[in-house]
This record gives C-alpha cells, structure tokens and sequence, in this order.
C-alpha cells in the first residue's frame, strides 16, 4: 500500500516517513497505530494522531457529525489520556474511535472494567509501586529490558483479574535470567553488532581497559619514546627492551605479546615505538572483538531460553499500560459499564466528566430503556421510556446544555468501549451523533451553518442522536419555535433520538406523540444569593426560568439608591410580591443587607 492512500499523508510527508522509517516500516506502524514512530520520524504529534485516528478507525470518525461532538471526543480522549501509565499508553488511548464492533467494544469494556476494579483493589503504596515502574520503563524507552523488568514488578503487585493473566502466565525464572542478560548488553540482542556493557564479562573488561591504554600510549607515541630513551641506553637493542618493558607496565600486557606486536625491520627508534604500539592496538581490538562476539552469543543463549517469556513481557507490559491507564480514569470518575442496547440512550445519576467538584447526578433517557429507578429516586424522578424526542426546557444557568454534553459524553464513551459516568445506562448504537452548542451569533449566516451542520446527518441513512441547544439564539424567536417544531418533526420521521434545548416551549405547536418537554426548575436563592436550582428535569412539564429570582437578586446587591430603583422597577414588573418572598427566603433585608442572625 503506498502511504499517500493513508488519510492526511501528502507528498512531502510521505517522502519525510519513507527517508526515516522506509516504506514497509512506516505502514507497519500506521497500521499499529504506534503514535511513537510517526513522532521520532519527524511528525507533530497532534497530526500523527488524526492520520492513525482515520487510519484505524475511518468508519467510527463518522460517527463525530458536528465540530462540538468532535470538540467533546477530543476533551474526552485528553481526560483519559492524563491518566496514562506511559507516553506509549497516552498515544493508543488518543487514538481510539468509536466503534460498530459490538463484540469488539463488549472486550474492551471487560478489560477496563477489570482493570479498574484491578486498581482499586490496590493500596497507596501498590500503586506508587506501579506508577514507579512505568515511570522507569517509559525513561527506558520501553526497551525489552524494561519490559521484562516492568513486567517482573507488576507480577510482585500482584494485579488481578483476567486482564492480568498473561502477566500470571509468565515464567518468573526466566524472566530473571533474561533481565540480568538484557542488562548486561547496550542496544537490541537483534542488532549486528551489540554491544556488551561493562561489567558483563571480567575478560571483556581485562581487554577493553589494555586497549585503551595502548591506544592512550599510540596516542602519543612521541611521549613514550622519550620516556624510554635514556642516556645510558648505549644500542638500539637496549631501547628496544626498554620499550616492551614500558609498554607492558602501563597496559598490562605481557612482554611476551608486546615484543610479538614489534617490528623487525623498523627504520629508527621513532619507529620502532609508534609501529609496536600500532600493531599491539590492533591486535588487542581484534581479541576485543572476538570476545565480544562470544559474550554477546552467551547473552543471547541465555535471553533465547527465554525468548517467549520476553515477547510475551514486551507485548503484555505494553497492553497493561493502556488497560490499566483506562482503569486509573474509569476508577476516578466512577466510571460503570453500560449495558449495551440496540436503540436509546438512557442514564441514572449521570455526571459530567468535564464539571469539577461535587454535581447533581441526573438521570434522563431517550428511546426504550430499562432502567431502574434507583435508591431514593421516586417514580416522577425516573426517565419515561419510548419518546423518541424531547424538548427541554427551564431555567438559565439550569444545566440544559451539561445535560446535553454529558449525555454526548455518554453516547462516545460507549462506542469506544470505554465506561461512563452514571450509576446505570444503557446506550444504544448510533451512526452520527449531533451535537451543536449554543452560538450566540444572531445572523443569516450562523443561521445557514447551522441547519448545514445539523440536517444532513438527521437525513442519512442509520440512527442518529440529535442534541441541539438554543436555536432562538441564532434567529428571531418566533420563526427558532417553527424550525425547532420541523426539526422535531424531522426527528421522529426519521427514527432519530433527539434532545432539543429551548426556552420557547410555549411558543411550539403540538409535538408529535413520540416527543415529550421536559423542564428544569430554579427553585430560589442560596444565603450568597446563588441561584437554586434542581438540575434533575421534571418529565412531562414545562421548566421556568422564573426571572424573579434574578430580579431579587440584583436588587439585594445594587449599593447605588438609583440602580436600586431601577431594579425595583423590574422586580414590580415580574411581580414585587414573589421577587419579596424570594428576599426573605434568602435571608436578607430590603436594603440589601444580611439580617442580624446572620
């Protein structure tokens, strides 16, 4: 296959991986998805990620139908990849798709799901334990080595569960005795010419540190010839003997070799010197090399006993970082496998992963469901099954668009094979998702790319998930409550499952029967005159933003008399009588001062 085929590789990239990696490398790797490769060849990071995303998962992109669902993919992938284990792991988790694989997505669900109760079943000092060791074997650059020894230190954890029987399966004995074999050479055992490292072997060591010294002494020949010349050497032969005795002494050679390495027919003392030297050099790199060679085949002797035991090290390691790094994320959010389902999207007690500190879980549902009720939660609370659609509504700041975000979260998280965050859900398999924030730009424009963005996907063929926030905040709010109507229409005409966000549910015609309204309510002011809210939806009733509560307080804070009267104005105008109970309620005086037990 040629790497120009591969999406997002041009000319010029493809002439940058051929130089660096080759032909046949470079596939391999997009076809791996290894992010590491691409990077040490020269690309941005960022871009190798979107080629091995289209790469591997062409079809699943698909399913991201909107800038703000592929907005909501990325933070998603970000989140999880900030739990990795390795740089490695980081990498394949930016690279997962959503998938049409349900037996696929079933496996990967299994893996994290055990790998995250595998993590909490850890105590502190375990994990500092296994964070340690992948810390150590990424500074390695995950060489075989550090598999193997990473692999010995998980195996000491003791991580359990299924995700973690090939770890189990290993052969600790021979793991070992191929650690301390790794260890003792530099490079690759499949390199040519590897290199044994110091210490490995006490003969090796005898004959790198003559050679050195007699290339110290070839170095400065000049130097070692006025050592030995004396002025009492009365003869040729005289230098000569001291010579080989000199040498012998600073090398630790034997006089027997050095004398061997002498010339027999040097032209002067000059001579004589730098030819022994030069000669000694290459007879002592030559028996360095010869014992490198039989060191390096004992090493690889002792690393091939165990060479199954080291490719299974290399592979497992490299898969336990990702299954782990996902479990380290699913274990923090409380993440839970969702059951699986052809048609729907419901949740129970679902969070946003992207709203720090403590949420108001809720739960919400489009489409047949079986979801429970749950703990503490009453029939009213509990999401109705079979609408198709529902138009939510309520009060500002009443987390309408969270909901919708969290329920896209949702909806990805799953088709990656990856848990959720909800007590209970069950998502079904969608083709597009649809998901487009509120853009306050009232123009024909915004207007036009809009409905560009959210009708084409609606219309093809499969299942569709619409979550559309605000149309009103795009176009006049009379003609919004019509295109909202034929959107809904348009939703269940096509078998799509749809939440539409609006504050214009008193201006819509008649839904169909398989959509519904939904409302959040404020329900009053804090004692910090925050907004109350109820971020549960109440199904089947009509939310209010009830402005008196704004009102309130606005007119609780004004400190100048006139803005006062002014917000006054106001608070008459939605009614003086509720924006005074909504005062009281919070605990505060009319002239906008706390009361005294307060």
């Amino acid at each position: 296959m040629r790497l120009e085929d591969y999406w997002g590789i041009g000319p010029k990239t493809s002439e940058l991986l051929t130089a660096e990696l080759g032909v046949e490398r470079a596939v391999e790797a997009i076809e791996s998805a290894d992010v590491r490769a691409l990077v040490d060849a020269g690309l941005h990071r960022g871009r190798a990620t979107r080629i091995l995303r289209r790469a591997n998962g062409e079809a699943g992109m698909g399913v991201l139908a909107t800038g703000d669902t592929r907005e909501v993919y990325d933070d998603l992938l970000t989140l999880a990849a900030g739990y990795a284990l390795t740089e490695h792991a980081a990498d394949r988790i930016r690279v997962l798709t959503p998938s049409f694989d349900r037996e696929a997505i079933e496996t990967r669900l299994a893996e994290v799901v055990a790998a995250r109760d595998a993590w909490r079943a850890l105590d502190d000092a375990a994990r500092d334990r296994v964070t340690e060791a992948f810390a150590t074997y990424d500074e390695a650059g995950g060489t075989d080595r550090a598999a193997v020894e990473t692999a010995l230190a998980l195996r000491e954890v003791g991580l359990t569960g299924e995700t973690f029987d090939r770890l189990a399966d290993l052969d600790d004995a021979a793991l070992r005795e191929a650690a301390e074999a790794l260890g003792s050479v530099r490079g690759s055992l499949d390199d040519d010419d590897l290199e044994v490292a110091p210490g490995a072997d006490d003969e090796l060591d005898r004959l790198r540190d003559r050679l050195a010294a007699a290339e110290d002494l070839a170095d400065s020949a000049f130097d070692v010839l006025e050592t030995v010349r004396d002025g009492s050497l009365r003869d040729f032969e005289a230098l000569e003997a001291a010579t080989v005795d000199h040498v012998a002494t600073e090398t630790g050679v034997d006089p027997a070799t050095v004398r061997a390495a002498a010339p027999d027919d040097a032209l002067d003392a000059a001579d004589f010197v730098s030819a022994t030297l030069r000669e000694l050099v290459e007879e002592l790199s030559a028996a360095v090399d010869e014992r490198e060679a039989a060191v390096a085949a004992d090493l690889r002797d002792r690393v091939g006993d165990a060479g199954g035991d080291v490719s299974r090290a290399v592979e497992v390691v490299a898969d336990v970082a990702v299954d782990l790094s996902l479990g380290r994320f699913a274990a923090e959010y409380d993440l839970v496998r969702p059951r699986l389902v052809e048609d729907g999207l419901a949740v129970r007690n679902a969070r946003s992963p992207f709203v720090d500190g403590d949420v108001q879980p809720v739960s919400y549902a489009v489409g047949d469901h079986s979801l429970s009720a749950g703990a503490g939660v009453s029939a009213a609370e509990s999401p109705p099954a079979g609408d198709r659609v529902s138009v939510l509504t309520g009060a500002n700041s009443g987390g309408k668009t969270t909901l919708l975000e969290t329920l896209c979260a949702v909806a990805l998280l799953a088709s990656m094979g990856l848990p959720v965050p909800a007590e209970e859900a069950e998502v079904g398999t969608f083709d597009r998702v649809v998901f487009h924030r509120r853009h306050a730009s009232f123009n024909a424009g915004v207007l036009e790319s809009t409905l560009r963005s959210v009708v084409p996907p609606l219309v093809e063929e499969g299942r569709t998930l619409m979550l559309v926030d605000e149309f009103e905040a795009i176009t006049e709010p009379g003609r919004a409550a019509d295109l909202l109507n034929g959107l809904v229409d348009l939703t269940v005409e096509r078998g799509a499952l749809g939440v539409y966000v609006t504050h214009l549910a008193d201006d819509l015609s008649p839904l169909p029967e398989p959509a519904r309204i939904d409302g959040i309510f404020a329900e009053g002011l804090t004692n910090d005159l925050a907004l109350r809210v109820d971020y549960q939806p109440r199904f089947g009733t009509v939310g209010k933003s009830t402005p008196e509560f704004i009102v309130s307080r606005l007119v609780a804070n004004a400190s100048d008399r006139a803005v006062r009267g002014g917000f006054e104005h106001l608070a008459a105008a939605v009614g003086e009588e509720a924006v005074q109970r909504t005062l009281s309620d919070a605990r505060w005086t009319p002239e906008g001062e706390r009361s005294a037990d307060e």
